[in-house]
């Protein structure tokens, strides 16, 4: 530095403390020099003051910085480091621009705006993941950003500590940082773990945090939350620590605070119906919830909050019977402190009411009993080494000791609910590294100081220790990277302190040895406290108490009173009273109050020994183990997991005590900036060198400095060297790193010092000659303009004069006139004002004398009718006792008629009675309906006829009129045609009119019927009066409907959506869709990379999932005709989707059921023939008849048919398992494949043996037919020989009544069987049919109690209403009956196109045979296609279609699709796989071949979206198929056959039109793919581009020179940033328009629509637009007037770029004015009020919130441009409030416009596309 530098000149501004605003601003007004008593300073108010210096007591004052540096993001990057500097730098940024967030080295420092700001959106989130710290503004995102970089950069685990005071927003600051996490790290899988960390926030706010004097949400507890990430850096889990709850505000509150959320927001919910049972309500009738008199928390809804706590529970998975049981347990809290406990006279002893209501809901809601709890309420044990008794308790150990036990179950479902949470968010995966958030108390002090306070402060003790050491440890890092001579820095050291508290004998060791003595108090720890530790430099004794002490902390000094330590140390609650609730018959209550170490006893050893006298059972250990000793513990506990961490803090600060959004009080703020350790962190950065700059950036900023001969040598280095060694001369103030230089305090404000003098020499001079130069120019117009002035100066006084004097004598005359009117006006105003007030006072005598005649007639009429009334209110209330005993004894009178009534209707014979007729009546009458709907029907049928008919013929006239209109143009025909025109329309309206007499006959017929009805209402009206009371409720509840579906109605007509809104929501469900197809696609590979298990599993790859994944028709079996197509159509899609096709099996199982029925046709048939044959051997002897013979051949032939449908069924199981097996060997790689078939073929091979013992069956019914038989044709061989003459009659007769005897024996046995058969048969319909009548019968009686209560309600109705409800009624059912018909038609429709499709099949099948027989005759072999194809054969006339076989259409998708590379048809026609796969689907349809067209549509969809799966990221491919989609689209709409598609088409093209097919359907798919595939190209293209965009156009230097370089902070310097050579590259301006450029020529290249690449721009420049306005919006050091050069400049070169490639028209161009404005906004003047009125009008695509969030970011680059004034921003909010715009502060960067698909036609003839033969297309063949 110079030898005459002085600081302490002239006009330097300095800071001087302040008792009220701790530090105010002065200017120094006269050069001080060293050793004067006095400097002489200048308040801010021009006050002056001398300010007396001292060489001890009061120094030198801290000096200011540059108002440059004012208002920096990082405190360490200002020159003076000290606290005034960071103080006022908190309050600039605070107060005027309203930041909250500000970086002070590693620490953020958060100002609490008691106000709600729009800044933590998921845009926010999404703008700070991926960035560095100090790229952004501050900002807790930022932070939490940082730790999850480190955790993925260095494998080592992080930890963000939040601290602060009560209010500070700690709370606020951790949950935001668990969102971001949330976001940032989503679980890789659907187990919501992110959700559920979230949801632990309202849990735990409920019961850990009240409101407070200071905050409304207070945190009474601290906790650490672990958020563990999996190795992909995915959330998979999260614990929960806490510590030290604050259990003693249960039991009591201070003035205006509140117990714990959960107990109001339970009392706000007690009238729900599921909290009846806990007998609560208000909160102000609880003694521990209205200690604090105000149970209200402004703007919170209690019962709102509860709900959500619910929510969040459910979430956690915790059921609804254990959040029952702990909202039992915070009842009985409730209950228990309202228990009355009454001391006795003597004052030992006190007593419980035995009526005590609320002890009675306390053991009732912990399932305890009331007489033991009310004993051990009143009562303690008290026990020796010899003996137990029982002692009494005074009313106020009783009352503590409820307290104490109120408590001790709160803190114990405290913890049950965090072990239960941290269960929830256990995750059973191996938890690679994790983030831990600690929210933790802040240093505290108040004016009493107790227990708690003294373990807050020995935590932050820690904490700072912890928190210096790893200040120190990263300075000292620092260092040694560059390489700087490290000098031992003297940082404040706290652990005298700790060891004070924690060492051996320490407070806290004496605290604990004082609570282990019987009687020990706290005087005596007091004094213990005084003996050991007086010596102590941290430890005091105050001088007016000996019961408390003073312990000089890190941060203050603070007395604490003894009075309740040891009580809170000792958390004492009575074993007794613990074992009661241990004993609780409910599970929780009981599990709560077991300890976690109790574990049964090990059974090692064989022998019990028992002592001789019984030994008093010890107390538990955890009663014992005192409370400082567990924080100790835990705290212990928490430095060894922060210590293993990498840390990050966050120091809240509270601005003020009054809650006040953005107010700022400097003497809290300097209390907490204090205690939190950012002071400090600033001392450790001052006392090396805080000031580095890197030495392109000192180049940039200082070379104005140099000479032009210091700049000759290229090394910067070397440059800023020499410049440094010139300008300072003391060596010891800066230090030469590797890649920085480091500064000493202050220097870089003597370096800004003289750059500032060296830029206002050079605006003095240029000021000097321009003012000159000005001045001259002035004064020779004021000399002209003063000549001209005076020669139209004198002429206007001579005239002004003349004019003088004529208005001068017309005044005179205007005043005598004047004055004569005033006087006269005035005389009449009195005259008249006089003669009314005569006439008022006259009239107001007058109608006083009335109204006392008047009231007196009142009051004569007021006193006649109140005797009146009198008198009748007597008789009233003589008549009303009368009645009312009439009605006691008709009461009674009719309650014995009731009860008779009831038990006559009880009996079965007024049930009867009641329904006599009423069934008949019903089925006429629904017979009459049905008849009647029938002739309806016929009458719609006949209609629909007649207007099919007169359609049909109208079209055929229409085409006939437009045939003779082509052929003959003549005006006679015309006029002939119009009249046969005119005729027809005449038919047309004759046939309406018959249809409205067809409708008005009907409403002839419904009026018959509604009559009919009501005649039916008269007959049951004694089942109406039985049910009236339940009709009046039925009424009441359609009452309540209609008006609930009143507004609904009204609602449904209000909601209607415009064209671009409907389509958006279409595109977006497109959108989801394709990302729910790739993760099915993706849990697919993860399926098949499993090994496959044995039995049934899904396949992905069969044919369903084909059918669900195109959403377009496909070949399904249930579509083929019968068991032979569905083997072929197995064979044709091959084993890998047969194998799993359960459809063919239940085919086949179908087919299995017919043969089984037809099996029992036959068996039926058998019988019926047994019994015909039985009956005829009763008969006498007779001829068979010829009907006979007909059933016995019909049975044969039917027997014949089911053998050889069985042989054919076989014959085909048989060659398909053949096939199967073949293609599994061809496949046998494939293990699941083979699985699959073996599955398959067990299938059929069970099938198989059904269909055998089907056979069997058969087989057997045969061989009875044939016995029936025989045993007929011996019957009448009987009869013949009966019939011949017998010469031997004995024997004869023997031998013949022996057969009989045999015959008859086995007639009788298969008559037996028959008769069993029968009877069983017989028996099975019997019971079928009875189940069907009682079905039957419940039906009818269903639809009677329908009927009944649609009667009753119509009745119930006037009768206006009831014509209207009886016509809805016919005209609902009328409808329905509609519909059934038109579901039949639909069917018939179906099976019509079903049998259509199968006749094609067999006409093609026909050809084919035609077609082999003529192949197998002239032996003709199959073509091959040779590169000639590529030539046109002009000599044969093409159709533009090509032919392919069947089985190549796998290959046909290979080289076109699979394996198609773009470059492969870069020569050729864009779109050429488009055309090529259309002339493939034309000449399908010119066959007729559905099976082929569905096929190849199919498989063409399938095969590009498994094309686009596997090139995801390449913009080249996706571009490519997203033209041939398109295209492809285009031609099935060109050549549809549609008249709107063809209106540009040739009349060859026209000829080339689709004649058999309708692919509407797939066009509308292919629409759906398109879309697909767009929105997959921008995801992409963005992809691209996205790192580009800040870089390209915020931060590279379009306009060289232009930008300038502010000193940086910490978090510019720090680890963080990517420095390293193989960090993030630096794009340009042009690298991105040159990217945009080669988009677009691939887009062009590719045959793109232009429209479709003028929207895939105009996404991409939102998104440029979107970006960049973000980053700027979050950003400080681009809001610039320089970078708003730099912007404009480069917006202009992107409008260039959009005018040279013709897109100015595609609306890019627009999406870029929000920059644009923003840098228009940046350059324009921010001071005066017209000033405020242009950027109003300017920024009209800006919001008003982004407006002012850039005016707030305003950064000055050098001390010469003007800060934007507070004033100004205030003036810009006051004049856009008419503003509606939205809340929102940054743009959605996923916007989408909808994208339109217009439809472009091709010009190019078919017929004359060549195919090239690099293509490997061969195989097909031109048509």
């Amino acid at each position: 530095m110079s030898s005459n530098y002085n600081p302490y000149s002239k006009f330097t501004r300095v800071w001087i403390p302040d008792p009220e605003d701790v530090w105010k601003a002065a200017e120094i007004t006269r050069d001080y020099r060293e050793g004067e008593p006095v400097l002489h300073l200048k308040l801010e108010d021009e006050t002056p003051l001398e300010y007396v210096i001292g060489p001890k007591s009061n120094p030198l004052p801290f000096l200011r910085n540059p108002d440059i540096l004012v208002g920096e993001n990082d405190l360490t990057a200002l020159s003076y480091l000290h606290e005034p500097a960071v103080l006022h730098n908190l309050r600039v940024r605070f107060l005027e621009s309203n930041y909250i967030y500000t970086y002070c080295g590693i620490v953020l420092v958060a100002i609490n705006p008691y106000e709600q700001l729009q800044i933590y959106g998921e845009e926010v989130i999404n703008t700070y993941s991926g960035q560095n710290m100090g790229d952004m503004d501050p900002h807790i995102f930022a932070v939490a950003e940082e730790a999850y970089k480190q955790m993925a950069r260095d494998e080592r685990n992080q930890s963000i500590i939040v601290s602060g005071e009560s209010g500070a927003g700690k709370t606020v600051s951790a949950k935001y940082a668990m969102r971001f996490f949330a976001t940032v790290g989503g679980s890789s899988n659907d187990s919501n773990v992110e959700e559920k960390v979230m949801a632990s926030s309202p849990i735990m706010e409920a019961f850990g945090n009240a409101k407070t004097t200071r905050n409304d949400n207070s945190s009474r507890f601290g906790k650490y939350i672990q958020i563990g990430f999996s190795r992909n850096y995915h959330i998979i889990g999260a614990n929960m620590r806490t510590y030290l709850l604050e259990k003693s505000r249960v039991v009591f509150q201070a003035e205006d605070e509140r117990n714990y959320h959960i107990f109001y927001q339970l009392c706000a919910s007690a009238s729900l119906p599921m909290f009846t049972d806990l007998s609560l309500s208000s909160a102000e009738d609880f003694t521990y919830t209205s200690l604090g008199e105000n149970i209200f928390i402004e703007g919170v809804n209690d019962a709102e909050d509860f709900r959500k706590t619910r929510e969040a529970f459910t979430l956690l998975g915790i059921k609804e019977s254990s959040q029952s049981n702990i909202f039992k347990v915070i009842a009985s809290i409730l209950h228990l402190g309202n228990i009355e406990i009454c001391g006795e006279r003597d004052g030992e002893s006190c007593r419980i009411a035995k009526d005590d209501l609320h002890l009675k809901h306390f053991c009732r809601l912990l399932g305890v009993e009331p007489q033991q709890m009310e004993h051990w309420l009143c009562h303690r044990k008290l026990t020796t080494a010899s003996e137990t008794y029982v002692k009494k308790m005074s009313s106020k150990q009783a009352i503590n000791a409820r307290d104490a036990l109120a408590k001790h179950i709160y803190a114990r479902m405290f913890d049950w609910i965090v072990e239960h949470i941290n269960v929830a968010l256990h995750t059973s995966s191996k938890q690679h590294s994790f983030i831990g958030v600690l929210d933790i108390y802040g240093f505290e002090t108040f004016e009493v100081n107790s227990f708690e306070q003294f373990c807050i402060n020995y935590a932050n003790e820690k904490l700072q220790q912890q928190f210096n050491s790893h200040v120190f440890k990263l300075e000292q890092e620092e260092y040694m990277k560059e390489q700087i001579p490290w000098t031992l820095i003297d940082f404040y050291d706290n652990q005298p302190c700790i060891d004070l508290i924690e060492a051996r004998l320490g407070i806290l060791d004496l605290l604990d040895e004082e609570c282990k003595v019987p009687k020990g108090t706290d005087q005596n720890w007091a004094q213990k406290l005084y003996q050991k530790h007086s010596s102590s430099a941290h430890f005091q004794k105050p001088r007016m108490s000996n019961i408390s002490f003073i312990v000089i902390h890190f941060a203050d000094k603070v007395e604490y009173q003894c009075e309740g330590f040891l009580e809170k140390n000792r958390d004492t609650v009575y074993e007794e009273q613990i074992n009661i609730l241990k004993a609780s018959e409910f599970q929780l209550i009981a599990d709560l109050f077991h300890e976690k170490d109790e574990a049964p006893p090990l059974k090692t050893a064989r022998v019990n020994v028992r002592p001789a006298k019984t030994v008093p059972k010890a107390p538990n250990k955890e009663h014992r183990k005192t409370v400082g000793l567990q924080f100790r513990s835990s705290l212990h506990l928490l430095m060894e997991t922060l210590n293993a961490t990498t840390p990050h803090y966050v120091r809240c600060i509270k601005p003020n005590d009054y809650k006040e959004a953005f107010s700022f009080d400097s003497r809290r703020a300097v209390q907490q900036l204090r205690a939190c350790g950012v002071l400090e962190t600033i001392r450790i950065s001052a006392a090396g060198y805080p000031s580095r700059w890197t030495y392109p950036d000192f180049f940039s900023r200082y070379r104005v400095l140099m000479k032009k001969s210091d700049m000759t040598s290229a090394d910067k280095k070397l440059v800023c060297k020499n410049l440094l060694e010139t300008l300072i001369k003391e060596p010891d103030m800066f230090q030469f790193g590797k890649t920085k230089i480091f500064f000493r305090a202050g220097q870089v404000a003597y370096l800004e010092k003289l750059r500032t003098d060296k830029f206002r020499a050079a605006c003095i001079k240029i000021q000097k000659t321009v003012r000159g130069w000005l001045q001259r120019v002035r004064y020779r117009k004021i000399r002209k303009s003063a000549i001209t002035l005076q020669r139209y100066g004198r002429g206007y006084l001579a005239r002004r004069y003349a004019e003088y004097l004529r208005m001068t004598r017309a005044a005179l005359i205007c005043q005598k006139q004047y004055r004569m009117v005033r006087d006269r006006r005035a005389y009449l105003r009195v005259r008249q004002a006089v003669v009314t007030i005569q006439a008022y006072a006259r009239g107001m005598f007058t109608r006083r004398i009335y109204w006392e005649f008047l009231l007196h007639h009142k009051a004569m009429i007021i006193q006649k009718s109140v005797r009146g009334w009198l008198q009748r209110k007597k008789f009233r209330r003589a008549r009303a006792a009368a009645i009312i005993l009439q009605c006691a004894y008709r009461c009674l009178h009719a309650k014995r008629q009731l009860k008779q009534l009831k038990i006559e209707a009880r009996s079965a014979q007024h049930l009867k009675k009641l329904n006599t007729g009423m069934e008949n009546k019903i089925v006429q009458l629904q017979r009459k309906m049905d008849e009647q709907s029938k002739e309806y029907k016929s009458q719609n049928e006949q209609l629909v006829t007649v207007n099919t008919s007169l359609g049909s013929e109208l079209n055929k006239l229409q085409k006939e009129l437009d045939q003779v209109r082509s052929q003959r143009r003549d005006g006679g025909q015309l006029t002939s045609l119009q009249d046969e025109l005119e005729r027809l329309r005449e038919e047309l309206q004759e046939a309406h009119a018959e249809r409205k007499r067809l409708e008005e006959e009907h409403g002839t017929e419904k009026l018959s019927l509604t009559q009919r009805v009501q005649e039916l209402e008269t007959e049951n009206s004694l089942l109406k009066s039985e049910k009236e009371e339940l009709n009046q409720r039925i009424v009441q509840q359609s009452k309540g409907t209609e008006e609930v579906d009143g507004p609904v109605s009204k609602k449904e007509g209000s909601l209607q959506k415009e064209l671009d809104g409907e389509r958006q929501r279409y595109q977006n469900l497109l959108k989801e869709f394709s990302r729910l197809e790739q993760r099915y696609d993706n849990l697919k590979e993860e399926m098949s990379l499993n090994k496959f298990q044995p039995g049934h599993r899904r396949n992905p790859s069969n044919q369903s999932s084909l059918e669900s994944d195109s959403n377009y028709p496909s070949i399904s079996t249930s579509e083929v005709g019968d068991t032979e197509d569905s083997i072929q159509l197995v064979e044709e899609m091959g084993v890998e989707k047969a194998a799993m096709d359960i459809s063919l099996f239940m085919k086949l199982q179908k087919r299995v059921r017919e043969l089984e029925q037809e099996r029992k046709r036959l068996q039926i048939n058998l019988d019926k023939m047994e019994e015909l044959t039985k009956r005829r051997n009763s008969e006498p002897r007779s001829s068979t008849s010829d009907q006979e013979m007909a059933d016995l051949a019909y049975n044969n032939l039917k027997r014949q048919e089911l053998e050889s449908e069985n042989k054919k069924l076989k014959n085909d199981l048989n060659e398909l398992r053949k096939t199967i097996a073949d293609r599994a060997a061809q496949n046998s790689s494939s293990n699941e494949l083979q699985d699959s078939y073996n599955l398959l073929l067990g299938q059929l091979k069970a099938a198989n043996e059904e269909l055998d013992a089907r056979k069997e069956e058969v087989i057997i019914l045969r061989t009875q037919i044939v016995s029936t038989a025989q045993l007929h044709e011996k019957n009448e061989k009987s009869a013949l020989v009966e019939s011949l003459p017998v010469p031997d009659m004995n024997s004869s007769q023997e031998t013949v009544d022996t057969e009989e005897a045999v015959r008859s024996y086995h007639g009788l046995c298969e008559a037996k069987k028959l008769l069993e058969a029968q009877l069983q048969t017989q028996a099975r319909q019997h019971k079928d049919e009875l189940e069907a009548l009682h079905t039957q019968i419940e039906l009818l009686k269903d639809d009677i109690e329908k009927k009944q209560e649609i009667l009753n309600y119509t009745m119930s109705l006037s009768p206006e209403a009831q014509v209207e409800y009886s016509v809805q009624r016919e005209i609902t059912r009328l409808t329905n009956d509609n519909l059934d018909l038109k579901e039949m038609v639909e069917k018939l429709e179906k099976n019509e196109r079903k049998l259509k499709k199968q006749l094609r099949i067999y006409m093609k099948k026909v050809q084919e045979l035609e077609a082999s027989q003529a192949a197998a005759q002239t032996s003709r072999a199959r073509p091959e296609l040779s590169r000639q194809v590529t030539v046109q054969r002009k000599e044969k006339d093409f159709e533009g279609m090509l032919e392919y076989y069947k089985e190549d259409e796998g290959l046909l998708m290979k080289s076109l699709i699979t394996d198609m590379k773009p470059i492969a048809v870069s020569g050729t026609v864009p779109c050429l796989p488009a055309y090529i796969l259309f002339m493939c689907i034309r000449h399908a349809d010119y066959i007729n071949d559905d099976q082929k067209v569905e096929s190849l549509l199919t498989s063409t969809i399938n095969a590009i979206k498994k094309v686009l799966k596997k090139n995801n990221d390449d913009f080249e491919m996706i571009s490519f198929w997203l033209a041939n989609t398109s295209r492809l689209l285009h031609c099935l709409k060109q050549y549809s056959g549609d008249e709107a598609f063809m209106t540009q088409n040739t009349a060859k093209q026209n000829e080339h039109c689709l004649k058999n097919f309708d692919l509407a359907e797939y066009r509308q798919v292919l629409s759906d793919l398109s879309i697909q595939i767009y929105q997959q190209l921008i995801k992409v293209a963005e992809g691209i581009i996205q790192p580009m965009i800040v870089s390209a156009m915020l931060e590279s230097e379009s306009i060289p020179s232009l930008a300038t370089v502010k000193p940086m902070g910490y978090r510019n310097r720090s680890s963080s940033m990517d420095t390293d050579a193989n960090g993030p590259a630096s794009y340009t301006l042009e690298a991105l328009i040159r990217q945009l450029g080669q988009f677009h020529s691939i887009m062009r290249d590719h045959g793109l629509d232009p429209e479709i690449v003028g929207q895939v721009v105009r996404q991409l420049f939102h998104c440029i637009n979107a970006i960049t306005l973000n980053n700027l919006l979050l950003r400080k050091d681009v809001c610039s007037w320089s970078t708003g050069m730099q912007l404009r400049y480069n917006t202009s070169q992107m409008e260039e770029w959009l005018r040279a490639n013709n897109l100015y028209q595609s609306k890019a161009a627009a999406t870029l004015e929000p920059i644009i404005q923003v840098a228009q906004l940046l350059q324009v003047k921010k001071k005066t009020s017209q000033d405020a009125e242009a950027i109003c009008s300017l920024c009209s695509a800006l919001t008003t919130q982004q407006i002012v969030k850039i005016l707030n970011l305003y950064t000055l680059l050098n001390e010469f441009e003007e800060r934007v004034t507070v004033s100004f921003i205030r003036n810009i909010q006051n004049q856009l409030q008419e503003r509606n715009d939205p809340p929102q502060l940054l743009v959605d960067t996923k916007h989408t416009f909808p994208v339109l698909f217009p439809y472009t036609p091709s010009a190019l003839s078919l017929e004359t596309l060549a195919i090239p033969a690099s293509l490997g297309l061969n195989f097909l063949t031109r048509v």
